[in-house]
């Protein structure tokens, strides 16, 4: 299959709904190879097919990606099945928009282990594969709120700013090895994120946010860079967005 992606090899986490399943169908188009996971098996095997009528082909791990297990299966399946892997969109992700004192122990150790736990173990065990090929991209699926501070999403937003943080020191350490990484940082978008948890499927019907596919547009974007450039974060609001 020719396309801009052709002989690149993705590993793309979240995949079973909203920005991750957006990606793979965005990053298929252009003929890259992937490996997705997520929990559900059902959509994962859905996705496949989506990814195969486009003329791609893919594998799915179904697994928690808090599980180092998971990581490792993701890793070992891309280079047993393609042979390499080029591009990874960590892209897991959780959300509770709560002010700090309704927020328990467990509000913050979910998104911290989803937020933050899950982006070191894939970064952890994909970077040694991109090291002995001397490339590769990393990127991670941050927020606004990894960027700007907002009211009731203290923890949230600790987990997001922690992302970007990881990224900047990544991409210093890891350039020498002709490694990108990036971060896209999105405002809100129509998605499951944080249903029953501070969003409704009303609220966020009715809302002008980002649809998934404009952020699946920005990933591909920085998936398909010109090789001597980096980009280092987009930064992504609605053009509905107020003006003061």
């Amino acid at each position: 299959m020719s396309g801009k992606l052709a002989g690149k090899v993705a590993l793309i986490s979240g995949a079973s709904a909203g920005i991750g399943q957006a990606s793979a169908r965005a990053l298929a188009r252009e003929g890259a190879k992937l490996v997705l996971t997520a929990r559900r098996q059902d959509r994962l095997d859905q996705l496949l097919d989506e990814v195969r009528a486009l003329g791609s082909d893919g594998v799915a791990v179904v697994g928690d990606a808090r599980d180092e297990a998971t990581a490792v299966a993701c890793v070992e399946a891309a280079k047993s099945q393609f042979g390499r892997l080029d591009i990874l969109v960590a892209n897991t992700g959780v959300g509770n928009y709560k002010n700090l004192v309704d927020t328990s122990l467990d509000d913050y150790v979910e998104m911290m282990d989803t937020n933050v736990r899950t982006t070191f173990l894939f970064a952890r065990h994909a970077v040694p594969v991109m090291i002995a090929q001397k490339e590769g991209l990393v990127l991670m699926i941050s927020s606004m709120a990894g960027v700007y501070g907002f009211p009731g999403e203290a923890v949230y937003c600790a987990s997001k700013f922690a992302q970007v943080g990881f990224a900047q020191g990544l991409d210093k350490e890891l350039r020498p090895h002709g490694i990108k990484v990036g971060t896209i940082n999105p405002g809100g978008v129509k998605t499951e994120f944080a249903l029953g948890k501070g969003r409704s499927e009303e609220s966020v019907a009715q809302s002008a946010m980002l649809e998934a596919e404009d952020v699946a547009a920005a990933v591909l974007f920085a998936c398909t860079q010109p090789k001597h450039s980096r980009i280092i974060q987009v930064q992504m609001r609605t053009m509905a967005e107020g003006l003061c």
